[in-house]
């Protein structure tokens, strides 16, 4: 085998896919195009000059770690989507006696929640909650949100279906060797890194200069609409019996309970210790956000019954709001006068004016032209009204689907059954997957279009481009080049060469998608345990653990962006907390992974 000079030299096809190579990744770090588009340019451009053929460059696309992936995908948006996850959650967290120990509930539960779903939508589940529990409980939300997500990460370590990256070099390895891994190989190394990680997460948020205090960039509080509505206890509720400020109602950023109406009696100076009972009326005052977030507690409901004479189920709705103009009709009546329901096929479930805080009854304001109105109406009121005079403005209300909380026990019924199948290997993990995901369509937990919005396909998209250059790599053999030059840069010492791979993957994984560095450092470790005449499973652990754990930049995980925001951090908060934390797990896996699958077997 020549060396990784003497073959761009000698081989032209090697040269262009090394060139292609170069490309794609300078695409990827340096560019501010989708990186899906990037990788499938890259293919496209080998495939052009035949260095694979079509077979060879779409051959990922029907990869079963792909495939897997998409199943995952809707799977765990159907346990978003009930609010099955939402409830564990709440439970979850409870209240906090100190940071440090804010810190550790946001950080086991969701960390355990993460071992048996994608990361993503655990992290984009916990982003809001760990937001408004944090103004709850007056805790700093940037010392919460990093440390979750970290957690999070290293959770999905704990278990084959924990992150898509398991997932991916799972079907790698099935297509070397003919059988995937099992459910819980990596458990015996993804356990101890999870318990590490954790010391170190409590240890370092407890520094300010490597955790900092982050105010965000924009707060639910800043909005000036203060919207007036009214939410009723649910007989059989599980609020019933709850004081408010255990039943989380009263620390709820921007939204602020006025009075209760029990049974005619009112009680406008709401103690925090007030026991809930079945059928009290609550009447709130908030922000378009908490009002969308109390829609979704499970136990409540507004308290108009006209929301339930509308057409088909709540859990099809939409909240949208919509500006009243001076040609409404219903001006200068009462919303309970004006007939709203039958005029517009919509209910009004809570009304802003000016920012001023309306203290009665919503049946009871009189419309004004510019008072903007939360409705519940289907998805088919927002192209009927657009174009209608009667309102200056009508847009619906992000995420504001009301969970299907009756069918939260069927979700979860369907992911353990999943999990289970797959771990006593009673089908392949992909056909529990896709089974799971087509029963939960079946049974109604989610939508055939949620289920389709649900699948981020820029990143199956991404993961299976990959394939074709990694292919474009074996087939040229510059991927044998490059393992001889790793070798030869990083001696004959197993410990040494294992350290180079991950950090090889570690720094791809920083700077460009995480499934992408797996499956291109895939094969040159794998070229590289069989040249030294080594188990490649110590090999393919480092690549699987480094290409999951990029700490060090927001670009290092897809989750670690969706934290950048609400958290308010800046891109030196991640080197300084990720960086020694990337270290640390580098060297946990050097040493474990040869003490777990030993270098000779």
């Amino acid at each position: 085998m020549p060396s990784f000079p003497e073959l761009l030299l000698r081989d032209w096809q090697a040269v262009l896919t090394a060139g292609v190579a170069l490309w794609t990744l300078a695409v990827l770090l340096f560019s501010q195009r989708a990186p899906d588009m990037a990788m499938v340019g890259g293919v496209v451009l080998l495939l052009a000059a035949g260095v694979i053929t079509p077979d060879e460059a779409f051959k990922g696309m029907s990869n079963e770690g792909m495939l897997t992936v998409a199943a995952l995908f809707v799977v765990a948006a159907a346990v978003e989507r009930t609010g099955a996850l939402a409830t564990v959650v709440d439970r979850a967290l409870g209240r906090p006696a100190s940071l440090a120990s804010a810190q550790l509930r946001t950080m086991v539960a969701p960390a355990a929640v993460s071992a048996f779903m994608n990361n993503t939508p655990v992290v984009a589940l916990m982003v809001p909650a760990i937001r408004d529990w944090a103004k709850k409980h007056r805790l700093s939300v940037s010392k919460l949100l990093m440390p979750m997500n970290a957690a999070v990460i290293l959770g999905g370590l704990c278990t084959l279906i924990g992150t898509s990256t398991n997932v991916v070099v799972s079907g790698l390895v099935a297509a070397k060797t003919g059988r995937p891994l099992g459910m819980f190989d990596i458990t015996w190394l993804g356990v101890p890194l999870l318990a590490c990680g954790l010391v170190y997460l409590l240890a370092a948020s407890k520094s300010r200069w490597l955790l900092k205090d982050r105010r965000p960039a924009m707060s639910q509080s800043d909005d000036p609409r203060s919207y007036s509505l009214e939410m009723l206890v649910e007989p059989g509720s599980p609020l019933v019996g709850r004081s408010i400020e255990e039943a989380g109602l009263r620390g709820l950023e921007g939204l602020f309970l006025m009075e209760i109406d029990r049974g005619g009696h009112v009680m406008a100076a709401v103690a925090p210790t007030e026991r809930l009972e079945a059928g009290d009326r609550l009447v709130f005052v908030g922000v378009v956000d908490s009002v969308v977030e109390l829609q979704k507690i499970r136990g409540l409901r507004p308290a108009t019954d006209q929301v339930f004479q509308l057409d088909g189920p709540r859990s099809e709705r939409v909240l949208v709001e919509a500006v009243v103009s001076n040609s409404c009709p219903l001006v200068g009546s009462t919303i309970r006068a004006g007939r709203f329901r039958s005029t517009y096929d919509a209910v009004v479930i809570a009304v802003a004016r000016n920012g001023e805080r309306l203290e009665m009854k919503l049946g009871d304001i009189v419309l004004e032209p510019g008072d903007t109105l939360l409705v519940e109406a289907s998805p088919s009121f927002l192209e009927r009204q657009r174009s209608n005079r009667d309102f200056y403005l009508v847009s619906e209300v992000s995420g504001s689907t009301p969970p299907r909380h009756d069918q939260a026990w069927i979700a979860c019924t369907v992911l353990a059954a999943m999990v289970l199948a797959a771990t006593l290997e009673l089908v392949p993990m992909a056909a529990a997957a896709f089974f799971a995901a087509a029963a939960v369509v079946a049974t109604g937990c989610i939508s055939a279009n949620e289920a389709r919005r649900s699948i981020e396909w820029e990143s199956l998209l991404l993961i299976a481009a990959s394939f074709g250059l990694a292919k474009a790599m074996e087939k040229t053999g510059l991927d044998e080049s490059i393992a001889r030059a790793t070798i030869g840069a990083a001696g004959d010492h197993p410990h040494v060469v294992l350290a180079a791979i991950y950090f090889v993957t570690m720094l791809f994984t920083e700077l460009m998608s995480n499934n992408a560095a797996a499956v291109l450092i895939f094969p040159i470790a794998w070229q590289t345990a069989a040249d030294m005449g080594l188990n490649p499973m110590p090999f393919v652990m480092a690549v699987t653990v480094a290409a999951s754990c990029g700490f060090a930049t927001p670009m290092g995980y897809q989750t670690n962006l969706m934290i950048y925001g609400p958290g308010g951090y800046k891109f030196s908060d991640y080197v300084r907390f990720g960086g020694p934390l990337n270290l640390l797990v580098m060297a946990i896996t050097v040493l474990l992974a040869p003490r777990i699958w030993p270098f000779h077997r």
